[in-house]
This record gives structure tokens, sequence and C-alpha cells, in this order.
């Protein structure tokens, strides 16, 4: 789809431009990486065992502490879904080796979760046939398209991913849903109705906002992340509330009514650092105007 820039009613469609090649496209996302995917940035061209035989592109951690393999495609590089799964294999049998890379990078308190490790592959476009192929796949995989623009103009948007059509086929199945060792089950379990009707009610308008970009469900140990291309909001569903965490600063959201609390200084299992107690179904539409601004803001 074109863009245009627009001055004083009058539009000029703005020129495409490209990497002059696939390591100019790396070190532009490993620098971004952070803003770009909520990725923090691990290593570069990473070696793997001399038995194993290989060099991931990128490697770093989300902000639910899962790791990510991030793969470049330029050109017709066919194999990349394949390259992909073969540094996931690796990622799985060496574990201690990427919690020690994290460590050295971050620090000695961060936990790594191996439950759900991702893989990203970027490129310009994708064909049907890898768009068919992740969605028959049970490993996390997402395909990224970008588009960049004269201007400094950057666009990126996910194609297709393997978890995210899981989520949208289950959509009506909420107790069916699961995800490595943890599902909605596991957060709904021993909860009085009015709080799990609370929760379908919150689930049923996030899931409606979205537009072009698939949104994912991902139930973690304390918390349930909802994600574009990084986490927008976070769900703990308690006895006689749901926490909701919003990732955006208090002071940056439209809050008349101040309901957000910051929870930046304290703390707190989601990702986001704006916090609320949703419970009433009279609060969904406000609360759900609130989460909007940082979906908006994830896109």
């Amino acid at each position: 789809m074109p863009l245009f820039s627009s001055k004083k009613n009058y539009i000029t469609q703005l020129k495409k431009e490209n990497f002059s090649n696939e390591k100019e496209l790396q070190t532009f996302v490993e620098q971004n990486m952070e803003e770009l995917f909520g990725i923090r940035f691990l290593a570069s061209e990473f070696t793997t065992s001399k038995q194993h035989g290989g060099r991931i592109d990128s490697l770093g951690i989300d902000e639910n502490n899962s790791p990510v393999i991030i793969e470049y495609k330029w050109g017709e590089k066919d194999n990349i879904i394949n390259q992909g799964l073969f540094y996931l294999d690796w990622l799985i049998d060496h574990t201690g080796d990427f919690q020690l890379l994290v460590q050295n990078k971050l620090g000695k308190n961060i936990k790594v979760d191996f439950g759900s490790p991702r893989v990203l592959l970027i490129a310009q476009t994708f064909n049907k046939y890898d768009q068919y192929a992740i969605n028959r796949m049970a490993e996390n995989i997402e395909l990224w398209g970008y588009s960049r623009y004269e201007n400094n103009l950057f666009e990126l948007k996910l194609i297709a991913s393997s978890h995210a059509q899981k989520t949208v086929n289950a959509k009506k199945q909420i107790s069916k849903v699961k995800y490595d060792d943890y599902s909605l089950d596991h957060h709904l379990k021993n909860k009085s109705q009015h709080i799990q009707e609370l929760f379908i009610a919150l689930q049923k308008e996030i899931f409606a906002l979205e537009s072009d970009q698939s949104i994912e469900e991902k139930p973690r140990k304390d918390y349930i992340a909802y994600r574009t291309s990084k986490n927008f909001v976070e769900l703990k569903i308690q006895s006689k509330d749901i926490k909701i965490w919003i990732d955006m600063k208090k002071e940056n959201i439209n809050d008349p009514k101040e309901i957000i609390r910051d929870v930046s200084s304290v703390g707190h299992h989601g990702t986001g650092s704006s916090e609320i107690a949703f419970k009433s179904l009279d609060e969904l539409d406000y609360v759900v105007s609130l989460i909007k601004q940082s979906y908006l803001q994830s896109m």
C-alpha cells in the first residue's frame, strides 16, 4: 500500500528505498530492537556449538523474558524458516548457554522463561507458501514485513504468526486455550463467576481492537499478556478484581477519571507501569479506552 506525505492539502507519494544489503538491515534492527519489538538485544552473529554448526543473525530476550531468535531474509532466501527452526532446536538443547549469555549481558537477576521461545523472520516480503507453512507449525514463529521510505520513514507489519493464528481459532474456546506450561485455565481456576465474566468481557474487547495488526494472547505464570510487536497490556485475574498493567507511562495516558496508579517504582507482575483495578462491567468501556491508547502506540 503506498504511503503519502501531505502539506497544505496536497499529497506526494513517498518513494520506497531499501537497505543496501542484509547486514545494514540487521544493524538497523539490532540498534532499535527494544523500540521495534520490546526485545532487549543480546548478541549479533552468535556462533552455536561446533557440533551444531551455525551462526544466528540476532539473539534477544523479550519483555516476558522469553528467548528470541531473529533471522533476516534478503532476496530469495527460501530456507529462512528451516534456518529459524534449526537455531530453535539449538536453543532448546543449550538453555544453559543462553542463560549465561543473558547474565553476562543484562545481569544475574533475570530468569529466562524457556517455555515459549520465539523466532522472528524479517523481510520485505514473504510468499504465500511461507505464510501457510508457519500456520501448520507448533513453534512460535512470526513473519515480519518491512518497508523503508524516503525522509527516514520505516514501516513494520506482522504478516503472519503461528501463535496468533492459534489464538484467533481459539477465541470461543476459552477453557481450551493452552500455551506451554500455562493456560487460561491456570488463571481462571477457582475464580468466581463474576470475575470470569469480567475477564471474558475484557478479553473480547481487547481482541476487538485488532485492525491490521494481529493481537496475540500469551498466558504466563503470573499474568496474561496481550501483544502486537510488543506487549501493550497485561492482566492478572485475582479473587476480587482483575489487575491491569498498561505499557505506557501514566503521564502519557489520557485518563480524565484518574484511575491509573503509577507502579514504576514498586514491585508488580506485568511489564507495564500503569496499573488499574478492574472490578465492575460498568467500568469496561472506560478501561478499554485506556488500553486502546497503549495498543495504538504498540503498532
